[in-house]
């Protein structure tokens, strides 16, 4: 039995959100039609959302006459599929069964993501599948793992920075001139010093001793928000991890753009309380920003912003 012919809704996006910010996801999309579990659809073609962890782009509505049909329907699109089911589970399995394998392997960083398209589908009726052959994501459900290095980082915040920076398709490079806001106890100062990056680390409280005994690390000992960037010589990047309020956070980077202290910048918006999604708006309104909810992220946003 050849597959059912698929029914296309140029009009729908599908977004999935970060785990535990689904309602963060609805108020930011316009015209939502329909939200099952973390998966929410909404008319129109692709929009900003910052919590979502993945965008499936133009998803059709497939009718299927069996398992097998359903299988064949998905293999006649592309070899890998990931399945986000939210009801039918066991007949959804099923179907996945029947799919060539699809097992991806922790990225070993800084390597780039994976190229090969992997299309995203779920059931949403025993007889209809929705799938999407297109995603944003080259991360299966946008879950970013690595090979994780887990005895010279100080803490698990270096991996935050390493899907910050695989993301953004970038990374410092040897010579590059970099300085951590917020360093403390040196995760992300740990990452650029690998890199080959030489960097300039503030924070109130102590460096783990590994990484301030790094040859390309000098340590600061005061806050984040006193360092005046007119004063500081014009570098690569700046990163910052600081707790702080985000309207402080962005009186912060907006002084270092004004200043053209740095050409790039990395920093976390930490929500304390509930979301405020108008802080996020000015974030997201500065040119050259991309504002987004990592795979490792928490409460909170990563801001990355460019030199336009």
């Amino acid at each position: 039995m050849l597959p059912t012919p698929p029914t296309t809704d140029s009009h729908e996006t599908g977004y999935l959100a970060a785990d535990g910010f689904v309602d963060e996801l609805v108020a930011e999309l316009n015209d939502v039609r329909a939200v099952h579990d973390r998966l929410v659809l909404a008319a129109g073609g692709v929009q900003t959302a910052a919590w979502a962890q993945n965008v499936w782009i133009a998803p059709q509505r497939i009718p299927i006459a069996s398992i097998a049909d359903g299988a064949r329907a998905l293999r006649a699109k592309q070899r890998n599929w990931a399945l986000y089911a939210t009801a039918f589970h066991r007949r959804a399995a099923l179907i996945e069964a029947k799919l060539p394998p699809f097992r991806p392997k922790p990225l070993a960083f800084p390597n780039p993501p994976p190229s090969a398209p992997i299309g995203s589908w779920t059931l949403l009726a025993p007889d209809v599948l929705l799938a999407a052959a297109h995603c944003t994501s080259p991360f299966r459900h946008g879950e970013a793992y690595f090979v994780e290095d887990r005895q010279a980082p100080p803490n698990r915040a270096y991996l935050k920075l390493w899907e910050a920076l695989t993301r953004l398709g970038l990374h410092p490079q040897p010579q590059d001139r970099c300085i951590d806001l917020g360093a403390s106890p040196g995760g992300w100062t740990w990452v650029l010093a690998e890199l080959g990056a030489s960097v300039i680390a503030v924070d109130k409280a102590p460096l783990d001793a590994g990484v301030s005994r790094h040859p390309r690390v000098e340590f600061r000992r005061q806050s984040a928000f006193a360092i005046d960037p007119r004063a500081i010589e014009p570098l690569d990047w700046m990163f910052c991890d600081v707790a702080c309020y985000p309207r402080r956070l962005l009186d912060l980077v907006s002084r270092w753009i004004a200043a053209k202290a740095a050409r790039r910048i990395v920093a976390t918006v930490k929500f304390q309380g509930p979301t405020d999604l108008a802080i996020q708006r000015e974030f997201s309104s500065i040119p050259g920003s991309t504002l987004q909810h990592l795979f490792h992220n928490k409460h909170e946003l990563t801001w990355m912003w460019m030199r336009p």
